[in-house]
């Protein structure tokens, strides 16, 4: 038999956990949606045929080490509208200009991607408005980890780039955006990491025949070093310097702070659910 006071400390239990059920977690939900919003307004491309008022923003590419590249990045959402590089060639000096056919854009779809995982979050906290009522933590918890998935993927897409071999950078669409066409001992490469946007340059020298016997594919890899070894075409490359530039997307930084707050207050409501579930050792809490 219960003792009359531990009846009453669950009476009270019992009364503070309809509460949690009724009020804060929709508390809850609201603020993540008001967040989520934001971040969502952060990625947002305007609906149908009003591209022209997405602003375009420049971003002049900066590097760590040498000044042998050097650009101005134009992005549109997730759209690469305009790159303009310049490259200082090693052993000549010359500098070689590239920018993008004005008929061409690139797609980054890492941002695209991200974005689809925000607006399936918003769609999981729309799904049950303020007139919603929960029954049990479990439901609550079903909740919270579906829209902490769809965020964590959101997450790893903008810290996570796509890993590709130098084959497949080779043959990539990429390298048809640019007049006058690239020449066939470089190679780009444009990819998120975290809020930066970062362009590789890759100058390439073809393995004469007598040398290959030492010939190594190189794998699947973000960044390739130099010494990495592919073979396009029957030809077999080698890739001889590795210029890496990057530049700063403050809205891409403001999303990934979003996404960390988000992701806090989710876990947060499934704590406490988990300390009144811990009291009840049955039931459907």
């Amino acid at each position: 038999m219960m003792s009359a006071a531990s009846q009453a400390e669950r009476a009270v239990l019992e009364e503070e956990f309809k509460w949690l059920l009724k009020e804060e977690v929709h508390a809850v939900l609201k603020q993540l949606k008001d967040i989520l919003k934001e971040a969502s307004r952060r990625f947002s491309m305007p609906a149908g045929g009003l591209e022209s008022q997405l602003k375009q923003e420049n971003f002049i590419l900066g590097s760590s080490t040498m000044d042998q590249v050097k650009g101005v990045l134009t992005l549109q959402g997730e759209a690469l509208t305009q790159a303009d590089i310049n490259l200082k060639m090693p052993k000549s000096n010359q500098v070689m200009h590239f920018a993008f056919r004005d008929d061409k854009q690139w797609k980054m779809q890492q941002i695209q991607d991200a974005r689809n995982h925000v607006n399936q979050a918003l769609q999981l906290l729309n799904s049950r408005d303020e007139s919603y009522h929960f029954k049990t933590g479990a439901e609550v918890n079903k909740l919270m980890d579906a829209v902490m998935m769809q965020l964590t993927r959101a997450r790893n897409r903008l810290t996570t780039p796509a890993t590709m071999t130098l084959p497949e950078l080779a043959s990539s669409g990429l390298m048809k955006m640019f007049a006058p066409p690239m020449p066939g001992d470089l190679m780009v490469n444009f990819y998120i990491n975290l809020s930066k946007l970062c362009l590789t340059v890759y100058q390439l020298h073809v393995l004469q025949p007598n040398t290959t016997k030492n010939f190594k594919p190189a794998g699947s890899s973000v960044l390739h070093n130099p010494g990495s070894m592919f073979e396009v075409n029957n030809t077999k490359f080698e890739v001889s310097h590795v210029h890496k530039v990057e530049c700063v997307v403050p809205w891409l930084n403001d999303t990934l702070v979003f996404f960390t707050i988000s992701l806090q207050l989710c876990q947060q409501l499934k704590d406490k659910i988990s300390v009144f579930s811990s009291y009840w050792n049955y039931g459907p809490f």
